[in-house]
């Protein structure tokens, strides 16, 4: 009987310990739920933190990005975002993915003060990103400025008479599918390809002018696409101030009267690329067998090798020569 009756206790308890474990399992399943579908500016009340600074970080190539852009938008809606810190380290990426920022950060900036925070890197693309805030700091080592446009491709002709294949091609028009990697560009079609290019460089540099309020053939180097130090820069009012996040911080409080204090909240976005889940689960399978994870990132991560030969179209991007 002593055996039944502690058999019985035992069965009671583990009940117990089963149903508190069930139920521990039920509010975690919740409130993952809750995080999946509530946005950014809802988790931050959820957590009491209403009023505070969105933080957006603007990293790796610079493309085309509805959830990004998406994103600008619900901070600009948001009731609780007082102000936005856009933290830049990108050394670019394709021109129209950084109209398509640059645009939204003015829009974003007609409700909300904007500050650009440039990290290691804020060229080309980036910069042009920069420039729509109402506010730019920069480390006195950051990279910044690279001005301009470049439109490139591969002429394969040699290397494919040497494996012996001919392309065939019927085209609507002398100037259809220039430039092309499959016949090398003739004096036509390079003025054309340079025409666009020059095109877009003047657009560009516009825009630097217009919101930097400065003459560009007073600045060195600025129309031939010269990259600058965070301090060189600030001598030629590319910029605003030398500092980081605090320096941002306590211009947006002085300058644009934001509470003094505010918790500082990131807003972000799921990884867009078809290439996430690639990354996701690589990098899991190196922490797994002590892989370097650096080596993964640098091979695969944003801003890698691999994602600098999917951009195409006219391209902004600062390219750091590699002997």
């Amino acid at each position: 009987m002593t055996l039944r009756a502690d058999y019985l206790v035992d069965r009671r308890r583990l009940k117990r310990s089963v149903g508190l474990w069930r139920a521990l399992a039920i509010v975690v399943a919740i409130a993952l739920i809750a995080v999946l579908t509530l946005q950014n500016d809802d988790i931050a009340s959820a957590v009491g933190y209403r009023s505070h600074i969105a933080r957006v970080d603007v990293s790796g190539l610079i493309q085309q990005d509805s959830k990004r852009l998406k994103l600008l938008k619900d901070i600009s809606e948001s009731k609780s975002a007082k102000a936005v810190i856009l933290r830049i380290n990108s050394p670019g990426g394709t021109t129209v993915g950084g109209e398509a920022l640059y645009t939204a950060v003015l829009e974003l900036r007609e409700k909300k003060p904007v500050v650009a925070v440039f990290s290691t890197v804020a060229t080309s693309a980036a910069y042009m990103v920069g420039i729509a805030s109402d506010h730019i700091v920069a480390r006195g080592s950051t990279i910044t400025g690279s001005v301009g446009v470049i439109l490139q491709w591969a002429e394969v002709t040699e290397l494919l008479d040497k494996l012996g294949v001919q392309m065939e091609e019927v085209r609507s028009g002398p100037l259809k599918a220039i430039p092309s990697p499959f016949r090398p560009l003739n004096e036509e079609g390079r003025e054309l390809t340079r025409q666009m290019v020059d095109e877009s460089n003047k657009w560009f540099i516009g825009l630097v002018a217009k919101r930097r309020e400065l003459d560009p053939e007073t600045v060195p180097g600025l129309t031939e696409g010269r990259i600058y130090s965070g301090r060189e820069a600030l001598k030629l009012k590319l910029i605003d101030q030398i500092g980081g996040e605090d320096e941002a911080i306590a211009w947006l409080e002085k300058n644009r009267d934001v509470p003094k204090k505010l918790r500082i909240i990131d807003w972000k976005t799921t990884d867009s690329s078809s290439l996430g889940w690639f990354r996701s689960a690589i990098k899991q399978l190196a922490l797994w067998t002590g892989l370097p994870v650096a080596a993964v990132d640098s091979l695969l991560g944003p801003g890698s090798a691999l994602d600098r030969v999917r951009l195409d179209g006219l391209v902004s991007v600062w390219h750091a020569r590699q002997e």
